[in-house]
């Protein structure tokens, strides 16, 4: 041994190494793209359930950018549309069934034509066939969730699903509320609009009632009822005016919420 490397040196050097070789290595794994790296079936069942709620706030979106408002809508779109192409993109790493992969695979055949549409220039007359393709991509992404939800097989999954289905439904009300304002209301529209706020009230008092709950859950679920009932007096209060971005804000703030909601449920197990 050198006199100038004694036994302590060696010891520095040796760690000095070991942690240049940590940090190396992640910093490997950030640069891996995240569908290379295995998601858990907590994350599998977030992503697609997501999904139900980005193909909603595209239609969202795509309605406020045809009237001309909220400039951020068109921002939020592109972040929406980048955002549903990477959660599919994982998924299909992570499908296992012959009856998951099908769904999926039809899915990722509808994406293709619905990424091209609402990517279009916003325009009433197509905004139906907007509408009837991302419904059709909720259904099917609904099918997907509950298909994870059965091979999670615990009600961390439920609990997981139900939260984030809250998400999809603040921007189905959004959508739809900016369809009214932009003259596109019928008796669907408005059955589908009076469906959508009841399956949200009734999937909260479910949540509130979980005796999975934590301190930290239970009292982000009185800020979402406490939001909830303002936006169901405030969007009556109106003397027959459309508000649309007073509105879309106020359930955004809302999806926010469930956002962090749905996250607690997936840290509770």
């Amino acid at each position: 041994m050198p006199a100038f490397l004694t036994v302590g040196s060696l010891k520095l050097r040796r760690q000095k190494h070991t942690i240049v070789s940590r940090l190396i290595l992640s910093c490997l794994l950030l640069a891996l793209p995240f569908s290379a790296m295995a998601l858990s079936m907590s994350d599998a069942i977030s992503r697609a359930g997501q999904q139900r709620m980005l193909s909603q706030r595209m239609v969202k979106d795509y309605a406020l950018v045809g009237q001309g408002k909220m400039l951020s809508a068109v921002k939020e779109m592109d972040g929406t549309i980048k955002q549903f192409d990477k959660n599919l993109q994982e998924l299909k790493g992570f499908v296992k069934t012959k009856e998951e992969k099908k769904v999926l695979g039809k899915i990722d055949r509808l994406w293709f034509a619905y990424n091209l549409l609402v990517q279009t220039k916003p325009n009433p007359r197509q905004a139906p066939q907007v509408n009837a393709i991302a419904d059709k991509m909720l259904g099917f992404s609904d099918q997907l969730t509950h298909l994870l939800e059965q091979r999670a097989g615990t009600s961390k999954g439920r609990l997981i699903n139900i939260a984030d289905r809250q998400r999809m439904l603040s921007q189905r009300i959004a959508k739809y509320y900016v369809f009214k304002a932009w003259g596109l209301d019928n008796k669907e529209y408005s059955q589908e609009y009076d469906k959508a706020v009841q399956e949200f009230t009734d999937a909260l008092n479910t949540l509130k009632k979980a005796p999975e709950n934590t301190s930290d859950i239970d009292g982000a679920l009185a800020k979402v009822e406490k939001d909830w009932n303002t936006f169901k007096i405030s969007f009556r209060l109106n003397g027959g005016r459309f508000i649309p971005s007073l509105v879309t804000r106020s359930l955004d703030k809302i999806l926010g919420q469930m956002d962090y909601i749905t996250a607690l449920y997936m840290g509770i197990y």
